[in-house]
């Protein structure tokens, strides 16, 4: 038997029993963790408190064997709050439906449990800090992460030049398939034309050039925040079910 402590991001909980819960978790050092919390659901517990979506925590997990992920889940007997995020997104709609998209998408890019994803990690502790704080529209946010988690994992699109014989750009036309823009020999049947402020925006979202994105038009908004939900769900190959009330609440 074995103690392991990690920090990670609480992605979401499920009732276990009378009192119990099941927190699956985006930890640094061990990628996906589910645990079973004991007696977080009673009244008088603290511990359950910090272990809610949105929570940064310093975790302590008790395991059988040698290594954290074996054949049954570990216990979480200790946590420490290190950033409680929840309090600056629940109370909010736009923020909350923006952050469980991304609480979300973090378990969605995280397949296997117990393999590290740091990138993945500290790009959502950045996101949740970022939308808690305030600092810019959280459908922007959003975005934003979407795109750098696509970018982290393998599929980044490309806004400018030819995602498949690299032609510099601007180029008129967008495909999911091909990989983000493309030129007018490249095009395949279902590409797009989209508008060049809406490609400028992504691009921006991409690279966090903040003062391009923030002062954007709204319907370059609207319409760039599409293109990056069809370029999701291509590569995820289903969608989120969180994005239907982001789109409510835009």
């Amino acid at each position: 038997m074995s103690l392991f402590r990690d920090d990670g991001i609480v992605l979401r909980t499920q009732k276990l029993g009378e009192a119990d819960r099941i927190i699956t978790l985006l930890t640094r050092g061990h990628g996906r963790v589910r645990a079973v919390a004991r007696g977080v659901r009673r009244t008088k517990s603290k511990f359950g408190a910090r272990l809610e979506p949105f929570s940064h925590v310093d975790v302590q997990f008790f395991a059988r064997g040698s290594e954290l992920i074996g054949r049954g889940l570990p216990l979480c007997t200790q946590s420490e709050t290190i950033s409680p995020y929840g309090g600056g997104i629940v109370t909010d709609y736009a923020r909350y439906t923006a952050g469980t998209a991304m609480l979300e998408t973090a378990e969605r890019f995280t397949d296997h449990e117990g393999e590290p994803a740091v990138q993945q990690y500290l790009l959502l502790v950045g996101g949740l800090r970022t939308l808690a704080q305030g600092e810019h529209e959280p459908h922007l946010i959003l975005d934003a992460f979407l795109l750098r988690s696509l970018a982290v994992n393998g599929y980044a699109p490309s806004f400018s030049d030819c995602a498949k014989c690299g032609m510099p750009g601007p180029n008129r036309f967008f495909s999911v398939g091909a990989g983000g823009s493309v030129c007018v020999d490249c095009r395949v049947p279902g590409s797009v034309v989209p508008s060049a402020g809406a490609l400028e925006l992504l691009g921006a979202l991409l690279t966090g050039d903040w003062a391009l994105a923030d002062a954007c038009e709204p319907r370059y908004v609207r319409e760039g925040s599409g293109l990056v939900s069809a370029y999701l769900h291509w590569h995820l190959e289903r969608g989120l079910r969180s994005l239907r009330y982001v789109e409510k609440s835009t």
